[in-house]
């Protein structure tokens, strides 16, 4: 083990904030910034509609028709934002449900059974309220309105109630309702469907099966897929079933992985052949194995999400939002089953049925199955997914017409608004509490997913830092790569953290960065000679000049043996060790750097300052709360 203390003087600033995402904290990141565009789009529905609610309906019943030849569609602009652009916005559903599926802490399927019985029971409750409220009335068909939580919106309008609120609470939200959208879709499909024609069915299954068959011979290519996503939108709609099914089909089965290193090095090559020879077919080969590298899913999320979220989405509510409203029609409202059914079902049924039951299973399973945070932010998700919006309407629009709609419509957001309050309420309680409290209020004290293989080794790993220190920062780090040299001031101003142990693991990327094998390999050679942390800072302050003279001339400003290190480089001695670094990158599925690990889970935000700190803070907390361990609980990739 090497340990060092950083020095007083190493306090430094970076201005460079960019960093890679992950593709869930994007998706949150959209939907807390579309959420003011959707409610700017309810208001001016509800705004038009009572100004003049004739423009409104007329608008929206206009027929647009797409024909060729004899055939064609004819709908009205209201039925092509809702069967028709709406796919799309399902399609983004999938793709976040198959990515928790794969990379998300459903990769655990163990950690699925607590989000979807939650998920269940909290769809079954609210139509159970709503069908007892409604008992025998004319609206008791309508009881899928008060069913689904819109998850995007609740997400969105969670992360616009503060910043106190953690990522995990919102994760926690996706997780539970991640096969709500599923679920609802197939009631849509079944109970809202007037009729249900065989062959467009059939038809729709053949095509369905095309494309699985497409994606299993590995065809990458986009414009290959999209004449068979139309024809199965074109067949559901033809069936009878909801179009929309056809975006949440494709989405599901669009698989979501994190770029492996060797597609990276193949992408590199191509761009490497496209600079010396740069042509239009090589130039096209290169875009082409850049585009490969990513998931079918990470760049169907990327093409469509803020598309759905920004102008879809709020479109949908433009279209559907719109109600004339009155003091004669309120007071009515707000007597009627059908809107009391549905308001009672969201704020009742939903947080009843998350809290319920998060505690049964932890009772019953004695704490194996329990939620991944605190029971604040367990409360806080059941009360924002009294939040139903896209999908709500969607099932108000095909069970109901004339005021039983209008009825449904105040209901739903009514809901919202109210959800919305007690869930502000929840979080602005909990913030009032003592820190300790709070943290575990809103952290829970479950061991989370580790993403590092294998974990921090005093034995073996570089480590700078206290080392009972409650959070330990891994980075893999390549000593040519101009990123790690910015991120390393960074890094150096928070080594003044008294309880921050800091890990270097090797990444040399050789097929962007000819000199960084050979710079890893000099490391390990001062390190070799009790100097592995002085060498690191040269070759960090030095990254222009890491050619083997000029690793030699800082062996010997370290005063080392600069004839041990020169022949520790020349015969490779130190080369096994990388590779055992290069190992463990792969199975922790790092393929770039600087990429950095905080308690041994996977870092996605920016690497500067704000950014790194924030998830430190984090961590502490958390490891503060965690409960004792018993034996080895860590769970693994």
């Amino acid at each position: 083990m090497v340990t060092d203390s950083p020095s007083s003087g190493w306090l430094g600033h970076t201005a460079w904030g960019q960093g890679i995402p992950a593709p869930l904290r994007r998706f949150m990141r959209t939907e807390a910034g579309s959420a003011g565009v959707l409610v700017a789009a309810i208001v001016a529905a509800l705004a038009w509609a009572n100004v003049d609610n004739h423009s409104y309906e007329a608008v929206w019943e206009t027929e647009l028709s797409i024909r060729l030849g004899d055939a064609g569609v004819a709908l009205d602009l209201r039925t092509w934002v809702n069967s028709g652009l709406m796919t799309l916005f399902f399609l983004v559903v999938g793709l976040e449900a198959r990515r928790e599926f794969d990379l998300g802490d459903l990769r655990d399927r163990r950690r699925f059974v607590l989000p979807f019985v939650a998920g269940v029971v909290a769809m079954v409750l609210p139509v159970l309220i709503y069908l007892l409220v409604n008992q025998g009335g004319p609206g008791l068909h309508g009881w899928g309105v008060a069913m689904s939580t819109d998850t995007a919106l609740a997400l969105g309008l969670l992360a616009l109630l503060g910043r106190g609120v953690p990522d995990q609470a919102r994760i926690f939200l996706l997780t539970v309702f991640v096969v709500d959208d599923v679920i609802a879709l197939a009631v849509i499909a079944v109970v809202y469907t007037e009729e249900i024609r065989f062959t467009p069915l059939v038809v729709a299954a053949g095509i369905f099966g095309v494309l699985l068959g497409l994606r299993a011979l590995g065809v990458r290519r986009g414009l290959v897929y999209l004449p068979f996503c139309v024809a199965l939108w074109g067949a559901l709609l033809a069936s009878g079933v909801d179009a929309v099914v056809a975006g949440l089909l494709i989405g599901l089965t669009a698989t979501a992985y994190s770029p492996v290193r060797g597609a990276l090095e193949n992408a590199s090559g191509l761009f490497k052949l496209f600079r010396e020879q740069p042509t239009a077919e090589l130039a096209r080969s290169a875009s082409l194995g850049l585009a490969r590298s990513l998931s079918p899913n990470d760049r169907l999320q990327r093409l469509y999400h803020p598309w759905t979220s920004y102008l879809i989405v709020p479109l949908f509510g433009l279209a559907n939002a719109g109600i004339a409203v009155d003091g004669a029609f309120l007071a009515h409202a707000f007597t009627s089953p059908v809107t009391l059914g549905i308001l009672f079902g969201y704020v009742l049924g939903k947080p009843i049925a998350v809290v319920g039951v998060s505690w049964l299973l932890t009772r019953l399973s004695r704490g194996r199955i329990r939620p991944a945070v605190g029971w604040a932010a367990v409360l806080g998700s059941g009360t924002i997914a009294g939040i139903g919006f896209t999908l709500s309407l969607l099932i108000a629009t095909l069970a109901f017409d004339g005021p039983q709609l209008a009825e449904a419509k105040i209901g739903v957001l009514a809901s919202a608004i109210v959800a919305t309050l007690i869930t502000w309420a929840v979080y602005r309680i909990t913030a009032s509490l003592p820190k300790a409290r709070r943290a575990r209020a809103l952290l829970g004290d479950i061991d989370q997913l580790v993403d590092l293989v294998p974990p921090v080794d005093p034995e073996h790993d570089h480590i700078r830092g206290p080392a009972d220190a409650s959070v330990t920062l891994v980075e893999y780090g390549d000593f040519q790569c101009p990123y790690c040299g910015q991120a390393e001031p960074v890094v150096r101003e928070l080594l003044t953290d008294s309880d921050l142990r800091y890990v270097w693991r090797h990444l040399p990327l050789t097929d962007v960065h000819p000199e960084a094998q050979l710079a890893a390999e000099a490391s390990e050679a001062a390190a070799a000679q009790g100097a592995f942390w002085q060498m690191h800072d040269l070759l960090l302050d030095h990254q222009d000049k890491l050619v083997t003279a000029d690793l030699v001339r800082y062996a010997g400003e370290l005063g080392l043996d600069q004839q041990r290190f020169r022949d520790d480089l020349r015969h490779n001695v130190h080369a096994d060790r990388i590779a055992l670094h290069v190992d463990s990158a792969d199975l922790s599925g790092v393929s770039g750097t600087p990429t950095f690990f905080v308690n041994e889970q996977r870092h996605y935000g920016a690497y500067d300052i704000a950014t790194l700190t924030r998830a430190i803070k984090a961590a502490r907390a958390r490891a503060r709360v965690r409960r004792p361990p018993t034996g080895d609980r860590r769970d693994r990739r």
